[in-house]
């Protein structure tokens, strides 16, 4: 495979992957996390470091006559930073430096190019400006016992254009004896005779960089970046004319500087952000907890609404399915089992005001937890009670199985657990009394069962 296929497939391989990652990003962001608005996602930097004329996969650089004898010579380079992370593993960066690039040949080696009487032993390369768009792959955080992310690993690939112009020397400290500068004359090249007619400074060339890095966390705004990239040109004179024909050359640079995320420091910053670690910390925290409990009370407010929407042929409140008295008269007062009340004294008396009769609320023995099918009687009266700002008394009582002093406290709780019903549903606490009488005003014998179901109540008083 050729230079020029390689350089395409990297191309079209880096662009693919930023739109994918940047649509994967928009269209997949866990709502968990709220989205990319509660993060910082735009950042700048300011970099330096050297180059060098090789690179980790080999160098092919082919001003040396002989490899053996090739030395390599560091060169500064420096550059900014702009990035935009669209998600926790990818961002788009522009990159922009300048530098200089220096290589020389051992002097055993002889010329690279003849040029009269003298010979070219080192180059060294000026790039006055080198831009390119990088897609930026974040590879994995570290966090440490704070559980704070402070260490961040990512790759980047791009494509890039630089302006260069080398010149070459025949000696070998960079000083002097220019043998080759075609500084004031780029612009129509011909690579056949190495010819050039024009007038620019420096030659545009294409670039496609392909590095690695680390950031390590100094603050909510500031993280140290270092990092590594290997640079490979579609240029074969980057380091001037020289006797490998077209060969494409490469170079390197290392780099450290730092990162400046903006943005309100109230918001994390994306590029360091830990999903699993987020999830995890969110489950710990009280007002999710909150939440759930929040949520079984609806729950349990779901289950009275399908019980109501169970069938009820006779109309008493009571689905078929619990109705131990099928067929009762239509507004006959009846118990949690669908059988008739039997009050000692006339039982419209309890809301004369208003003309609205309420069922004793009925309890399991030895429970003061409210049944299902009293919610809807305990909404009604909550609705009754907050339009009219009216006042209930709530009297609580037990069947007279156990001590007495143990029936009055269970009557209390009962009398209670109505109230914070209504309290929940809006009534002010102080519009509610709840009062326990125990074994008091039996309303059945509690010598039978069904006797004693009937005394397990509350009777509701409104005033």
């Amino acid at each position: 495979m050729n230079y020029s296929t390689i350089k395409k497939t990297a191309v079209a391989a880096s662009l693919v992957a930023a739109l994918g990652f940047a649509e994967h990003a928009q269209a997949q962001t866990p709502t968990v996390f709220g989205g990319r608005s509660q993060y910082r996602t735009w950042s700048i930097g300011v970099q330096g470091g050297i180059t060098t004329p090789n690179t980790l996969i080999g160098g092919n650089n082919a001003f040396g006559q002989q490899v053996g004898y090739f030395q390599n010579k560091v060169g500064e380079y420096y550059g900014l930073t702009v990035r935009k992370q669209f998600s926790h593993l990818f961002g788009l960066e522009l990159e922009a430096n300048r530098g200089r690039i220096k290589t020389y040949n051992h002097d055993l080696s002889g010329p690279a190019i003849e040029s009269g009487s003298a010979g070219a032993r080192s180059a060294e390369t000026e790039v006055n400006w080198a831009g390119s768009l990088n897609g930026v792959f974040q590879l994995g955080t570290i966090d440490f016992m704070r559980r704070e992310n402070a260490v961040n690993f990512y790759a980047k690939v791009g494509l890039g254009v630089m302006a260069f112009n080398p010149v070459q020397y025949a000696n070998n400290d960079f000083t002097g004896g220019e043998v080759y500068n075609n500084k004031g004359s780029w612009g129509s090249e011909i690579f056949g005779d190495r010819t050039a007619t024009g007038d620019r400074d420096f030659r545009l060339g294409m670039y496609v960089p392909v590095g690695v890095g680390a950031k390590f966390k100094l603050s909510e705004v500031v993280a140290l970046n270092l990092g590594y990239t290997m640079n490979f040109t579609d240029e074969a004179i980057l380091y001037g004319p020289n006797r490998h024909g077209d060969r494409k050359q490469r170079f390197s640079n290392v780099y450290g500087g730092l990162e400046f995320t903006l943005g309100s420091r109230d918001k994390e910053n994306l590029t360091f952000t830990n999903p699993v670690a987020t999830m995890y910390d969110e489950l710990k925290d009280p007002s999710l907890r909150n939440e759930v409990e929040a949520l079984k009370q609806r729950v349990s407010t779901l289950e009275g609404t399908v019980d109501q929407l169970s069938k009820d042929s006779d109309g008493d409140g009571v689905s078929d399915k619990f109705d131990k008295c099928p067929n009762t008269p239509a507004g006959t007062p009846v118990d949690g089992s669908g059988c008739p009340i039997k009050f000692p004294e006339p039982v419209a008396q309890n809301n004369a005001t208003q003309g609205e009769y309420y069922s004793p609320i009925q309890f399991e023995f030895d429970s003061s937890v409210l049944k299902t099918e009293s919610y809807s009687t305990l909404d009604k009266l909550a609705k009754e009670l907050r339009d009219n700002n009216a006042s209930v008394n709530l009297d609580g009582y037990a069947s007279a199985e156990g001590t007495e002093a143990y029936n009055l406290n269970l009557s209390n709780d009962r009398a209670n657990a109505v109230k914070q019903y209504l309290v929940n549903a809006g009534v002010s606490a102080s519009s509610v009394t709840a009062t326990g009488y125990g074994e008091d005003n039996p309303i059945a014998s509690n010598a039978t069962e069904e006797g004693r179901i009937q005394n397990r109540r509350v009777e509701i008083k409104v005033k």
